[in-house]
């Protein structure tokens, strides 16, 4: 790599209003549905690639005010980078060379090129005029659309060095096999022989097309009584019958790609799933990317493509999808995947995660701030990516302290609200202990509001304080209630001296109880036993059983709140600090 897209603006473009993004060589577009990832992707292709053909009216952003905006502005930066990755100063001379006079400096001497694009609505001709220039600076994003461009300043021709490669989410290489412009269809249409190469490969067909006539009756039998044309061109004209194509120029026309465990079990791809044929059809634009690059190489030209691939993993197991993410990762040029999959999220680096945010009017970006260190960094990678990647694309998150909070809390949110927490986006995750401090540090630089609710027996109360003070000194986030809140349970509590004590559900605690320790029992009078036995515990006994028994009772106590809806006007099966968490994430998730 000798070159690199660090830097993007885009301005009223969909839902975009007007934002910034910085692009590593690897970058890993994630959000909820609808929070713009596609927009940077397309956007960026009407910058450096061919959607301009494609756009449309609806391609200009609509602001509040139900005012359509009259022009899209899109920059881009091209810095030099050196064997490192990291930045150099001047470009390497083929790019000097390739990119020549639009090739800027900054104070110190590091080179530059800035690239803007402008999509207006041709009044005249109807349709849209694009148009790009080179500038001599990149300003500061605070008024960077006021920048004016120069006439003289337009590029008119197309850098090929810099060819944006989108591969899109409804990829089907069964399908792309018949069409020209394809990534498979450019790689056919560049298959060249020499002239002797071509008489020998179509003489080979020509004794094949022979023997396969001979060998069929069938197709005998058609070609005889086909010779019969003749008799209408006076007996000059004959007929042939090609079950292989003639002419190699045509063999393109007929190809088909097959595939199975071995080659005497293989199948045309239309008999295969959507996973590979989808799969198929990207490593096709791997095979093009390689092959344009070995073309630059052999003619001494810079290539450097920009490859964008929208959500790859659709229709792929999530082992397929690491090992698909790998090999986009080791493609030539730079990647920008955009993503659903916490497997494929968790396969790159945190720092190259860019967390797409809507809100009402925009689309904001948002990623680790460079003051993570090392362990850090190591931190959140195992202690979330590794098993909890889900929380990359929640809407809100609630965090707690152990495994019976973990099954019971969904119950609480579904009793309380009527929908489920996963509907509503919402991810209510264990820490297993009072190790907030990743899930925190991670979830509020990228946007995603956390709260949390803990325990408060011991000095419970006092470690997790502190843990956020930490995050806020160590990392500089605010933690404003617009991404975080914190509740504790009543005073000296844990979980269950909650259920117990300040809730006060012991019926629907013995309840769980019993089906805990009958467990499906058919036996009535065991059940009966339980059931008697049970129900004479006095709160501390019935405190300390529950304490002895958190693995198990918790799952039969989410039944039983699961099974009472009627008290959901009231939150009666929800402990106070719940109910708060509860409404905060209401006001997260509605705004």
């Amino acid at each position: 790599m000798n070159i690199l897209i660090d830097q993007a603006r885009i301005a009223g473009f969909r839902g975009i209003a007007n934002v910034e993004i910085s692009l590593p060589r690897v970058t890993v577009l994630i959000g909820t549905n609808n929070s713009g990832k596609t927009s940077i992707i397309k956007a960026l292709q009407l910058a450096l690639g061919d959607y301009s053909r494609y756009l449309t009216e609806e391609d200009f952003h609509i602001d509040n005010d139900d005012h359509v905006v009259e022009c899209i502005v899109i920059d881009v930066r091209i810095v030099a980078m050196d064997e490192h990755d990291k930045r150099a100063k001047i470009f390497e001379a083929e790019w000097l060379e390739e990119l020549g006079d639009i090739i800027q400096a900054e104070a110190d001497g590091s080179q530059f090129v800035v690239i803007r694009t402008k999509c207006e609505r041709d009044k005249v001709r109807g349709g849209f005029l694009t148009a790009r220039f080179w500038l001599e600076a990149w300003p500061e994003f605070d008024g960077w659309i006021d920048v004016k461009t120069i006439a003289k300043r337009q590029i008119r021709k197309r850098f090929d060095a810099l060819p944006f490669i989108s591969i899109d989410a409804q990829r089907d290489i069964h399908q792309e096999l018949r069409e020209k412009t394809s990534y498979i269809g450019k790689v056919l249409a560049s298959v060249e022989y020499d002239d002797e190469d071509v008489k020998e490969l179509e003489k080979m067909v020509a004794d094949i097309n022979e023997k396969a006539i001979v060998k069929s009756e069938p197709l005998s039998e058609l070609k005889t009584h086909l010779d019969a044309l003749s008799q209408s061109f006076e007996g000059s004209g004959q007929t042939d019958i090609t079950p292989f194509p003639k002419k190699i120029r045509d063999l393109s026309k007929r190809f088909t790609v097959h595939f199975g465990e071995n080659e005497g079990n293989s199948f045309s791809m239309e008999y295969h799933g959507m996973g590979t044929r989808s799969w198929a059809s990207m490593l096709t634009v791997k095979a093009f990317t390689e092959l344009s690059a070995k073309k630059h190489a052999e003619e001494v030209k810079p290539f450097f493509p920009i490859i964008a691939a929208e959500e790859p993993e659709a229709h792929l197991h999530p082992n397929a999808q690491r090992t698909l993410y790998q090999q986009l990762r080791d493609s030539k040029g730079q990647v920008i995947v955009s993503t659903h999959s916490p497997f494929l999220a968790a396969m790159g680096n945190l720092q190259d995660l860019r967390s797409m945010v809507k809100t009402a009017s925009n689309v904001s970006v948002k990623q680790l701030p460079n003051v993570f260190d090392a362990e850090d960094l190591l931190i959140l990678q195992r202690e979330v990516m590794r098993f909890r990647g889900e929380v990359l694309f929640a809407r809100g998150i609630i965090l707690f302290e152990g495994v019976t909070e973990e099954q019971i809390v969904p119950a609480m949110f579904e009793h309380y609200f009527g929908f489920t927490a996963f509907a509503a986006g919402v991810n209510c995750i264990s820490v297993a202990g009072k190790n907030y401090a990743p899930f925190i540090k991670l979830a509020c630089s990228l946007g995603i509001p956390v709260c949390v609710v803990g325990d408060n027996d011991g000095n419970a109360k006092i470690t997790v304080e502190s843990q956020i003070e930490n995050i806020r000194r160590d990392t500089r986030l605010a933690l404003n209630t617009d991404e975080f809140q914190i509740f504790f349970l009543s005073d000296n509590n844990d979980i269950e001296a909650e259920l117990v004590n300040e809730l006060g559900i012991t019926q629907e605690l013995a309840e769980a109880l019993v089906l805990s320790e009958t467990k499906g029992s058919g036996n009535p009078h065991y059940v009966a036993a339980k059931q008697q036995e049970i129900s004479e515990l006095n709160n501390d006994a019935l405190l300390e059983k529950l304490r002895s028994a958190k693995a198990s009772y918790a799952g039969f106590l989410a039944a039983v709140i699961y099974r009472n809806p009627q008290a959901r006007a009231t939150g009666a099966l929800v402990p106070t600090a719940f109910r708060n968490a509860f409404e905060q994430v209401r006001g997260w998730i509605s705004s």
